[in-house]
């Protein structure tokens, strides 16, 4: 436990530090990993925690960013709420609209469940570009950060901080709801909800506010969200951040608390990092979610929890190799991946296929090389790495999985 908390402290501070350490460009992407990280915990307090899988989170964000859009303009621009209170608007229209979402999801279950939040938000997606007065239609809705307490919000520094603030609040409320009577009954929900019933539990009541908390804390995100980038349009309702939510969560790991900040966190900054290197780089997330689940089901914060924390009884030398392997092969799987996808994706390009005139293929400059489309090489080096990279994982979990059984 002093552990934990240590390592939280270090992490706090870092945050805090932040501002001092980086470059402008970098602290604005920190603020957008903020806000994703708040965004995947709210999602797997419903997910995680309650064990119900919800499609359309995106409405909920979306409502709280245009909430928060609308409070900062009402007045004559004067705002609703001081600039720093904003976020509360986002908080109480996620509420609002997790009750009323709620109550109509959780009526079923499952798969049921999933497809109805799912057709809300697309609902909600649908309707928003010709609601203008609402939702400003394509061009959206702009605004402005008021100064407020001192402070002008004006620079990216202070966004910053405001940002900081409030995740962090809303992440040890999170924490803080888990150990209620609300939190522990989330977990039944998960585990055995007809045992709730039988208990005499009103499960659809509780489903409900499980649900509705959930959509606050998306509200929050949202609201923060609007106040960073000064506008709100309804792209934020559509599905891709729905989807985005819910692959970042299980990269980093539902089951573990701060699993979905972590992954919400990396996988933004990987986006940020990628998107000016390549044209696919939603292709290779969609990569890592499905090795992730191929191989690391837990998440990557689930699975260094598991093996650090006691979960399972192995030494550290142990540990540490199945680590190594699981990493090298890792590093030879992404090593073929990336070159098949730029290669492929260079090689299938408009302007590529107008050089290229009957069988005369020209050689595709990649990683400081050139490479031929006509040489086996070309297809068998990343093929092979590829497949070296699979075989390395899958022998590391078939090893892990036949020490487990051996200390059973």
């Amino acid at each position: 436990m002093k552990a934990k908390i240590f390592l939280v402290a270090i992490a706090v501070a870092v945050l805090v530090a932040l501002p001092w350490l980086v470059s402008t460009p970098l602290l604005n992407a920190a603020v957008q990993m903020l806000i994703a990280a708040l965004f995947a915990m709210a999602f797997s307090f419903l997910c995680g925690r309650a064990g119900m899988l919800s499609f359309g989170h995106a409405a909920y964000f979306g409502i709280g960013a245009f909430a928060a859009v609308h409070a900062m303009n009402a007045f004559g621009g004067a705002g609703l709420l001081p600039t720093p209170l904003l976020p509360l608007v986002g908080a109480g229209t996620g509420l609002l609209g997790g009750l009323i979402a709620g109550y109509f999801a959780t009526k079923r279950t499952g798969v049921y469940f999933a497809m109805i939040t799912l057709a809300l938000a697309e609902l909600l997606h649908a309707l928003a570009p010709h609601l203008k007065g609402t939702f400003g239609g394509e061009a959206g809705i702009s605004s402005f950060r008021m100064p407020a307490w001192g402070f002008t919000f004006g620079s990216v520094t202070e966004v910053y901080f405001l940002t900081l603030a409030w995740v962090l609040l809303c992440i040890g409320l999170l924490w803080l709801l888990g150990l209620t009577p609300l939190g522990r009954l989330a977990l039944g929900l998960r585990e055995n909800g007809h045992r709730l019933r039988f208990l005499g539990y009103n499960v659809h009541a509780l489903s409900t506010l499980v649900f509705a908390v959930s959509a606050m804390f998306a509200g929050v995100a949202g609201a923060l969200q609007s106040l960073n980038i000064e506008a709100a349009n309804y792209v934020v309702l559509e599905a891709h951040v729905s989807t985005s939510v819910v692959l970042n969560s299980f990269i980093g790991g539902v089951r573990v608390f701060l699993g979905p900040a972590i992954g919400g966190a990396a996988m933004t900054f990987f986006g940020y990092i990628t998107a000016d290197l390549t044209r696919v780089w939603l292709l290779y997330q969609g990569i890592i979610f499905v090795l992730v689940m191929m191989f690391l089901p837990r998440g990557l914060v689930g699975e260094l929890v598991e093996r650090f924390s006691g979960g399972e009884r192995r030494s550290g030398g142990t540990a540490l190799l199945d680590g190594g392997w699981r990493l090298a092969g890792f590093a030879m799987a992404a090593a073929g991946c990336v070159f098949l996808v730029e290669f492929l994706q260079r090689f299938l390009s408009t302007g590529y296929r107008a050089t290229a005139t009957g069988e005369n293929w020209p050689p595709i400059e990649l990683m400081g090389f050139d490479w031929s489309p006509g040489s086996p090489l070309t297809w068998l080096l990343p093929a092979a790495l590829l497949a070296a990279g699979l075989w390395l994982l899958g022998a590391a979990n078939k090893r892990a999985a036949a020490q487990q059984e051996a200390l059973a």
